[in-house]
């Protein structure tokens, strides 16, 4: 079962039966071994005696403790947090109840701080959408014990998949946005740096806090581009003119400033940025624009534009809800604008080499080789999720997954990648699966898009079989399971020395002797840890 959840009303509208066991109502006696995932979803009781609900809800948290400690710490287990979906005060100073679920929900963070597997989920993102007579309805309560309205269960399962991506950290990678009457109001060619529509009173206002809560997403990992109809000395002069410009040239990793149409520019982006059309999100006001971007790139997700300023903040909820939200968010995550500004400082240097392998040395590469780690591991599940082009297998892993796979006896290694223009973070991965003492599969092996042309593949992977030399490792096995996008990796094992042993159902399985293997030349500094 993909799901078992643990609940104290009946929510079976909400989840439904395919791939989900339900618990006794408030029975947390059985926790099934075969479960993928755990759900602890308790919702308040109804009770008129606020001493007696106090009581109860209390309990919930020791309840929550024991089932934690009772589940592999290898699986999620997604903690709903408690909300009161009906109240009864019958004075206005007793607070004794709504206490007692701020004491629950504390609780579960901080359970989900020592606890990695531990998820909590907050449920008021779904309940402040609806009314209390909304949310709450006596006729389904006394007829099914039902506490949350059932009317509202094909909201809750939208709601419920945003939520499943956001955990398995899937997002967008890529905000394209326009720049007149979209990150400000007005025409800059006709108003000019100081008349556009930005800062003090509305609309100008509504611009400002579209602009700042944009930042924010950049600074949560979100690359942030430029894709506009306009001179781009204005632009320059804009950004560095107006004192009410949040958003500014640093910001941005790329841009396409000029009169060329905007879906081949949206092209040169994904190009320059190395990333695919389908990562990107693109947000224009002009209705004419996002037409022709659906119409030649429908790998491209384009939203509707708000028609009034004041709609801005409520349209970047909905950006975020369906394009960008995740769980957590990395270290490499936050510095993903700079790599990227990086990366157009080395194109721009190799343009001055004639030779590939002075370009290379000149680049004074640094590799430092990591096993996984509780620092890592969010950021090596997140790569499986995201990376296509240089990814053998394409297997999807959530954190739970990798441990899982460390607690069977798997390897787990990671590299990070530095040079003379700055850092990279991790951006390579391979999973080792021992097959018996001397044999190792490699289940998984992939970098990202951003470093790759360097041969730090070659390395990477050089290193890697050196290591499992060493602990006596006489075969590796291999596989390559093409998709739409990984087409320029499916001669790599050929090239690194394996032997094709079989082709079964299009995957291709390989084989190497590590007495066999000739390390090819590199141009890095490789640390082990």
């Amino acid at each position: 079962m993909k799901y078992f959840i643990f609940r104290n009303q009946t929510i079976e509208q909400f989840f439904g039966d395919k791939n989900c066991a339900y618990s006794g109502y408030d029975d947390i006696t059985l926790v099934p071994a075969e479960a993928e995932n755990y759900i602890w979803f308790y919702q308040m009781p109804v009770n008129s005696d606020s001493r007696l609900l106090s009581r109860e809800i209390n309990s919930f948290a020791e309840k929550l403790e024991l089932v934690a400690t009772s589940i592999n710490p290898a699986k999620p287990f997604i903690v709903f947090t408690l909300e009161s979906l009906f109240t009864l005060r019958l004075t206005g100073d007793s607070l004794q109840v709504r206490i007692s679920i701020d004491g629950f929900n504390r609780k579960a963070i901080e359970l989900s701080k020592v606890r990695p597997n531990v998820k909590v989920v907050d449920l008021s993102e779904f309940t402040l959408q609806y009314s209390a007579d909304q949310l709450f309805n006596w006729k389904f309560y006394f007829i099914s014990q039902t506490v949350l309205n059932p009317k509202l269960a094909k909201d809750f399962k939208i709601w419920w998949e945003h939520i499943e991506r956001e955990l398995a950290l899937k997002r967008k990678k890529c905000l394209v946005l326009d720049l007149d009457n979209t990150l400000w109001g007005g025409i800059l060619g006709e108003d000019g740096p100081a008349g556009i529509q930005l800062g003090g009173d509305y609309p100008g206002k509504a611009f400002t806090y579209w602009q700042a809560a944009l930042l924010e997403l950049g600074k949560n990992g979100v690359i942030l581009a430029v894709c506009s109809k306009n001179n781009e000395a204005d632009v320059f002069d804009a950004w560095q003119r107006n004192p009410y410009m949040v958003l500014k040239k640093e910001h941005f990793a790329a841009f396409r400033i000029n009169w060329q149409d905007k879906a081949t520019n949206i092209q040169e982006l994904a190009s320059e940025l190395n990333i695919g059309l389908d990562s990107m999100v693109f947000v224009d006001d002009n209705p004419t624009e996002r037409e022709l971007v659906r119409q030649l790139l429908p790998m491209v997700e384009v939203p509707e534009f708000p028609q009034r300023p004041y709609e801005l903040m409520s349209f970047f909820k909905s950006l975020v809800e369906h394009y960008f939200q995740v769980y957590s968010v990395t270290s490499e995550d936050m510095k993903k604008t700079e790599q990227y500004k990086q990366n157009a400082q080395r194109r721009a240097a190799q343009a001055s080499f004639t030779d590939m392998d002075d370009y290379l040395r000149s680049l004074e590469m640094s590799l430092h080789i990591m096993s996984v780690d509780k620092f890592n591991l969010s950021r090596l599940a997140q790569m499986t999720q995201k990376t296509n082009q240089f990814n053998l297998t394409t297997k999807r892993y959530v954190e739970s997954d990798l441990r899982q796979m460390l607690a069977d006896g798997c390897r787990i290694y990671c590299v990070s990648v530095s040079d003379r223009f700055g850092d990279n973070g991790i951006t390579g991965e391979i999973i080792l699966r021992p097959m018996d003492a001397t044999t190792i599969e490699i289940d998984s092996l992939l970098l990202s898009c951003r470093i790759l042309g360097k041969g730090i593949e070659t390395a990477f992977i050089n290193t890697i079989l050196n290591l499992l030399a060493d602990d006596g490792v006489k075969t590796v096995k291999a596989s390559y399971i093409k998709t739409a996008k990984n087409a320029q990796v499916e001669d790599f094992y050929d090239r690194m020395g394996f032997t094709v042993t079989g082709v079964v159902d299009d995957i291709k399985h390989y084989q190497l002797q590590l007495a066999d293997y000739r390390e090819n030349k590199d141009y890095y500094l490789i640390k082990i840890d």
